[in-house]
């Protein structure tokens, strides 16, 4: 086997996405970029132990953060909130966004999903490499309805500990109230 014959051993591995977990009469879509690693194999979204985002679900809608999962999930959808991600697969090493090669990014089907979603009023972007990924989407041609509100709010990822807890939690609260404010 010569060296073009070779899988390029430097060639991070395709981590794929969780399905999207949503009901027709949700009203706000929260997109994070790509789960890390603990999310994928525990097959759960937000399943790092020191990610924000249970707490502050805790916080904005009452769903118990130390529920189990499933119980959760329903919590959420009763709150009429849906959940995704903006990559459904990736080549990358580890569980941060900047590990993420660009080129290999391959995007979920919204369009599809905002087809689906006839109550939305807002798309909260989880981090700013959601926020990234979604604008190159726009750019490229994806329609939303000039109702739905798009927020880039504050990663709730241990890796982003630039912002504390409450700083988050105002910038995710804003989020709620002007969502609320368009109906």
């Amino acid at each position: 086997m010569n060296g073009a014959d070779r899988p390029d051993a430097s060639a991070a591995p395709l981590s794929h996405g969780l399905p999207a977990l949503w009901r027709s009469d949700a009203n706000i879509l929260i997109l994070g970029s790509l789960p890390g690693v603990a999310s994928i194999r525990a097959a759960q979204y937000y399943a790092h132990p020191r990610n924000q985002f249970w707490p502050l679900m805790q916080q904005l809608f009452g769903i118990e953060a130390t529920q189990p999962y499933p119980t959760r999930l329903q919590a959420l959808q009763q709150a009429q909130v849906a959940l995704w991600d903006l990559i459904a697969a990736a080549e990358r090493r580890g569980s941060l966004d900047s590990a993420i090669k660009p080129a290999s990014i391959q995007c979920n089907d919204f369009a599809q999903l905002l087809r689906q979603l006839p109550q939305l009023r807002a798309v909260w972007l989880n981090g700013g490499t959601a926020a990234k990924s979604w604008h190159k989407l726009v750019k490229n041609g994806l329609q939303l309805s000039p109702r739905v509100q798009v927020f880039a709010l504050p990663s709730t990822s241990p890796a982003h500990a630039a912002l504390c807890f409450q700083h988050k939690l105002q910038a995710w609260q804003q989020a709620y109230q002007q969502s609320m404010e368009s109906a």
